[in-house]
């Protein structure tokens, strides 16, 4: 196996795993009021609503990693389409989530750290996948 396809496998379960893992606090808001520092939490039906559709979203994506990783090269755009506006979108709704009261700090350090990390996994492993092609139009 190339290193390129390496990095997109790495790139994809990684990301699918990430995601499956996300889908626990968006079924259960007890673990998502604990993950996000809200004491006494107690969901609406609504935000329970929100939640439902969040996960079915989440497992979709996670589907959609997993897919792409059977067949890498042809599927690497998925990294990007990951990246942005997923990972930047999910962070600037937590921000949101700050603006809007619901939780105590916008960003913890394993809330940067992650994205971040996922981020420059994934482009890195979608621009070194392009490396030695030439394209024509």
């Amino acid at each position: 196996m190339s290193s390129q396809i390496r990095w997109l496998r790495i790139s994809y379960w990684t990301g699918a795993i990430i995601d499956a893992l996300a889908c626990i606090p968006l079924v259960n808001s007890e673990v998502w009021a604990m993950l996000n520092h809200v004491p006494n939490f107690h969901a609406s039906v609504e935000f329970r609503y929100a939640q439902g559709f969040a996960a079915v979203f989440m497992a979709g994506w996670t589907a959609l990693l997993v897919w792409a990783d059977r067949n890498p090269l042809d599927r690497r755009g998925i990294l990007v389409i990951t990246t942005f506006p997923v990972v930047v979108g999910l962070n600037g709704m937590r921000y949101l989530l700050y603006a809007g009261g619901l939780v105590a700090e916008p960003f913890t350090a394993f809330g940067i750290v992650l994205p971040v990390t996922l981020s420059v996994l994934f482009l890195f492993s979608y621009f070194n996948s392009l490396r030695g092609e030439t394209r024509t139009a």
